[in-house]
């Protein structure tokens, strides 16, 4: 059996990081089994489903290291949801139902009044041909709930205790009691579907293996793993995790647009930033940096995901982000770094100098215009710090320089001067940057060269 796995949102809108935990759960679980992905676009609702939101998740999952073996549309796939919903009427286990939501609503009422769970009582199973009918007359489309098999035999009216269990990848043994659920309503009055059919329907068509998913589906699993046995089908493995919420708790929303795989993008997070956070966040794992997807592979393991909701910080990318860039090789970094203007012989050596003092890419642009062009705003000395700076650039050793002309230097200006710790390095860094922080001037030295040092003497 080959391992089968699915990402299956709605494109709606764009993916954040909460959906994108779930798309690198399945993404590593199958690269763990040497399994096959697919990327399922649950698009029944033709209203508000998009091309556009399906090609930028598409687009996203690329950006992460995601690479589906196939992608899958359910608007293109109707006749087969049509044929299941022919098959469960034929066995008597879809039936019409005329109630309105303000009815609907009555009755959960009164069975809370009654102390009874507030499910539906199945009342439209007793309903006459006549009585069809008349709904029908008075412009009444039925709706169709699935019966579930929480029933003694014979006599659906008396519902027992029916629980279905399953070994979830993620949460351990879990239990569902029929029972205390409503008959899921499969189509709605106008014939569209809702989520629970056409998603059994196609998880058994293309041989999906493991469901991976938000704990927040733990409850619909019963109903699922029902419906697939009414079908004919064995069931998948079913795998919960938790979902990611801000530190407040808040969810996450792809309505909102909330911290979105392109926002991430647009202001310079790194993929696997994005990917090492996503996963292991709310685990028994550190959140650390993972340098590529085969070692975060390496190190996922469904099951140690806690029960209890992630919350994470967005800072929290930052800090990622950061560590990434700080080992990141310039082979890597490249064609970005040209896209900002950054290139030529003394490209390479830059970013080794500038990527441990940045938190994105693009943040080694000002740094390369202090390079080019010195400092953006002219420092205002003191008198003393003046007649110091001029001293010191007198003391500028010859060409050629290396990692050592630094250390060479500021030993010939504390000999000259008797000026030592921050009253030396302090007025020199100033002066070559404007800045009172940044990469080793060590390093920046030998790419300022001898000319542009003294073309910042002041």
């Amino acid at each position: 059996m080959t391992v089968t796995v699915r990402f299956a949102p709605s494109p709606t809108g764009n993916i954040h990081i909460g959906n994108a935990r779930t798309a690198l759960f399945n993404w590593l679980f199958a690269l763990k089994h040497k399994g096959r992905f697919i990327q399922r676009f649950d698009d029944t609702d033709v209203a508000r489903s998009k091309q556009e939101y399906a090609n930028a998740i598409l687009y996203d999952l690329h950006w992460l290291g995601i690479y589906p073996d196939a992608t899958e549309y359910q608007s293109r796939r109707f006749e087969h949801y049509d044929d299941a919903v022919e098959r469960l009427k034929a066995a008597g286990l879809l039936y019409p139902c005329y109630e309105t939501p303000e009815e609907l609503e009555l009755r959960r009422k009164v069975r809370l009044s009654r102390k009874l769970p507030p499910v539906y009582g199945r009342e439209a199973l007793a309903l006459t041909s006549a009585e069809m009918a008349a709904f029908e007359a008075e412009g009444r489309k039925a709706h169709w709930r699935f019966l579930l098999p929480n029933y003694e035999e014979g006599d659906p009216e008396k519902t027992v205790r029916t629980e279905i269990s399953w070994t979830d990848l993620v949460r351990g043994e879990e239990t569902v009691d029929l029972a205390s659920l409503s008959d899921p309503v499969l189509v709605r009055e106008d014939g569209t579907y809702l989520y629970t059919l056409p998603s059994v329907v196609d998880d058994i068509e293309m041989g999906i293996t493991h469901v991976i998913r938000g704990d927040d589906h733990v409850t619909n699993t019963g109903v699922q793993i029902a419906l697939f046995r009414a079908l004919g089908a064995e069931p998948p493995r079913f795998g919960h995790h938790n979902l990611l919420t801000t530190t407040t708790g808040e969810g996450l929303s792809k309505r909102t647009g909330a911290l979105s795989i392109g926002s991430l993008r647009e202001q310079g997070i790194e993929p696997m930033a994005v990917a090492s956070l996503a996963v292991l966040i709310g685990t028994s794992e550190n959140t650390s940096a993972v340098a590529s997807m085969a070692e975060l592979a390496e190190r996922f393991e469904p099951e140690t995901a806690s029960k209890s909701a992630a919350k994470f910080d967005p800072a929290d990318l930052t800090t990622l982000n950061r560590t990434l860039l700080q080992h990141m090789p310039f082979a890597e970094a490249r064609d970005r770094l040209a896209v900002l203007g950054v290139t030529g012989d003394k490209a390479e050596a830059f970013w080794l100098a500038v990527r441990g003092n940045i938190d994105t890419v693009a943040d080694a642009l000002p740094w390369w215009r202090v390079l080019r062009d010195g400092p953006a705003t002219p420092i205002e000395f003191s008198d003393e710090d003046r007649d110091f700076l001029r001293a010191a650039f007198d003391l500028l050793p010859e060409e050629p320089w290396d990692g050592t002309t630094w250390k060479t230097w500021t030993r010939a200006v504390f000999q000259e001067t008797k000026r030592k710790g921050k009253v030396l390095y302090m007025p020199l860094r100033l002066a070559l940057t404007g800045l009172a922080s940044g990469p080793e001037l060590a390093e920046l030295l030998p790419l300022l060269g001898r000319e542009g040092t003294l073309a910042r003497r002041p």
